[in-house]
C-alpha cells in the first residue's frame, strides 16, 4: 500500500514523540510505501482544528538510521532542514508542517507524493499514551488527524500506544509497532462498508503480539473532579511552555498507569465571588480578578470510570493489556427517538404531529 503517516506529537523525539520512527520503519519492512507529514512541534489535545488565517511553511527531516542503544531504547534522531533534498536524492526525507495534525493530513493527500501514485491508507500515529474513552479522544489530535482523512473520503486509522511507564524498551515498542503492521493490514483487507475509521490502542505490554485484539466500543465517560484547568497567580508563576505542560501530563499518567499495572499482575513482565457594582435595573456587573490558566487534566477521572466501567469497552480491553479495535463515523451522529422529531414549540414543550405531517408534506 501507499500509506501516508502523521501524528499530533511531531518529529521523532525521546521525550514527546518516540513510536512514530519504529512505526514507519516496520511499515516499510512489510513493503508498504510510506510518507510522512508531521507537525513540525508537539500538537497533542487538538482534535481536528485547522489553524484558520496562517500561512503554513513546511521544513524536511531526514531520520537517521533507527538503532537500538545499549541501553535498550530505539534511537530518535534526525535533522531538520529548511529547504528539501534534490531530485536526485536517495535519502529518506520528511515533511514538517507548522499547523495542526488534520492539516497535515489534507496537506499530504493534496499536495505532496504524486509520483508515489495515490494514497491508500493514511494512518495517524503511534500516539504517545492511550487515546481510549471519550474524552481522550474527543480531544486527540491523532484522532482528529484520521478523522480529517475519513471526511476527505479516505480510509484512515488512528493508532495509539498506551504506555505504563516511560521506559521505553526497545524491544516492546518494536513488538507494539509489529502487531501495529499487520493489524493495519488485516482493517485495509476487510474494512467494513459503514465504517469511516478505526481507532486502534496498543498496549506497551511484553509479548503484545500474542495477547487479544477485541472489538470494542468506546467508553462515555466525563470529567468529574471540576476543571481541568490549574489556576496560575500573576505574576507569581512563570509560563510552562507546552513541552513543559505535555511532560507534566505525561508524569500523571505514568503514575496511573503503574497503578493500573499493579492491579493486573498478568500484565507485568517476567475561589471566593467578587463583588458587583449594582445597575439601574438591580442586578450587578462581575468583577474579576486577574489570573492565569493552564491545562491539567484530571487522569484519575478516566481511569476510575473504566474501573467502574464493564467489559467490553475500549479503556477496559486496554487495562487487561489487550488491544483495542473500535470503527468509528466521521461525523456527530444525531440522537434517534419520538421525541425528537417534528417542530418544537416554545412554552408548551410539545410537538403537533399535525403540524409535522403538513411540515415534511410541504417539503
Amino acid at each position: 500500500m501507499h500509506i501516508l503517516v502523521t501524528n499530533d506529537d511531531g518529529p521523532p523525539s525521546d521525550q514527546s514523540s518516540p513510536y512514530v520512527h519504529s512505526l514507519v520503519s516496520t511499515l516499510q519492512s512489510y513493503g508498504h510505501s510510506v510518507s510522512v507529514v508531521l507537525p513540525h512541534t508537539q500538537r497533542s489535545w487538538i482534535g481536528k482544528a485547522h489553524l484558520v488565517g496562517k500561512a503554513i511553511k513546511p521544513s524536511y527531516y531526514r531520520p537517521a538510521p533507527l538503532q537500538t542503544t545499549s541501553e535498550g531504547r530505539l534511537t530518535n534522531h534526525g535533522t531538520t532542514h529548511n529547504t528539501p533534498l534534490p531530485p536526485h536524492s536517495t535519502e529518506e526525507e520528511w515533511i514538517l508542517v507548522d499547523s495542526t495534525p488534520a492539516s497535515c493530513a489534507q496537506i499530504g493527500l493534496y499536495h505532496y507524493f504524486e509520483s508515489r501514485g495515490p494514497i491508500d491508507l493514511v494512518v495517524s500515529g503511534p500516539n504517545y499514551g492511550r487515546n481510549s474513552t471519550a474524552v481522550f479522544s474527543l480531544s486527540s489530535g491523532t484522532i482528529g488527524g484520521a478523522m480529517e482523512a475519513a471526511v476527505c473520503g479516505v480510509k484512515s486509522i488512528a493508532l495509539s500506544y498506551a504506555f505504563f511507564d516511560r521506559n521505553h524498551d526497545a524491544a516492546i515498542i518494536s513488538g507494539a509497532s509489529d502487531l501495529s503492521a499487520k493489524l493495519i493490514q488485516y482493517l485495509y483487507d476487510n474494512w467494513d462498508a459503514n465504517t469511516h475509521l478505526y481507532t486502534v490502542n496498543v498496549p506497551l505490554v511484553e509479548g503484545v503480539g500474542g495477547r487479544k485484539i477485541l472489538w470494542t466500543d468506546m467508553l462515555q465517560n466525563s470529567w468529574k473532579s471540576g476543571s481541568c484547568f490549574q489556576v496560575v497567580e500573576v505574576p507569581s508563576e512563570a509560563d510552562d511552555s507546552p513541552s513543559d505542560i505535555e511532560s507534566q501530563i505525561r508524569k500523571q499518567e505514568e503514575k496511573l498507569g503503574k497503578e493500573e499495572l499493579r492491579s493486573n499482575n498478568d500484565l507485568l513482565p517476567a475561589s471566593k465571588a467578587g463583588s458587583g457594582t449594582q445597575t439601574p435595573s438591580g442586578q450587578s456587573h462581575m468583577r474579576y480578578k486577574h489570573k492565569h490558566f493552564k491545562w491539567a487534566p484530571q487522569f484519575k477521572d478516566v481511569y476510575e470510570s473504566v474501573e467502574q466501567s464493564e467489559p467490553g469497552n475500549d479503556g477496559w480491553a486496554v487495562a487487561q493489556g489487550y488491544t483495542s479495535v473500535t470503527p468509528l463515523r466521521a461525523n456527530f451522529m444525531h440522537v434517534q427517538g419520538e421525541k425528537f422529531k417534528g417542530e418544537i414549540t416554545l412554552g408548551t414543550g410539545e410537538v403537533d404531529e399535525r403540524e409535522v405531517k403538513s411540515t415534511v408534506a410541504e417539503g
